[in-house]
């Protein structure tokens, strides 16, 4: 990452107070890869209904198993709407949606 400008320093000298870190001035031998290039990113997108869920149980601090008796669905399809092993349609998208106050059905792609 680089930082310039009128006040890069400053921003830099923030930054390390508020955090408690140490940041090091990059080398002319550093790459930066494009995140959109990685297989985190891939992995990522190829899941994404899968990971919103996961991301929207966690938050409401559900198991699996209190979601699929919410929802009265089995435990293992909500884990396999998680890992993408299986599609989430957009009627069980709002149904889930609803057990977690988001949603859902418009954040997936389906």
């Amino acid at each position: 990452m680089s930082i310039s400008g009128k006040n890069a320093m400053e921003l830099v000298n923030w930054i390390q107070r508020k955090y408690d870190i140490q940041i090091l001035p990059s080398t002319p031998d550093d790459q930066s890869t494009p995140i959109e290039s990685t297989t985190y990113w891939n992995d990522m997108q190829r899941n994404r209904a899968g990971n919103l869920l996961a991301g929207a149980r966690l938050k409401a601090e559900l198991s699996q198993k209190e979601l699929a008796d919410k929802v009265g669905i089995r435990q293992n399809m909500v884990s396999e709407y998680e890992h993408g092993r299986r599609r989430i349609t957009r009627e069980m998208a709002q149904r889930v949606g609803k057990v977690l106050g988001v949603n859902l059905a418009a954040m997936i792609e389906t």
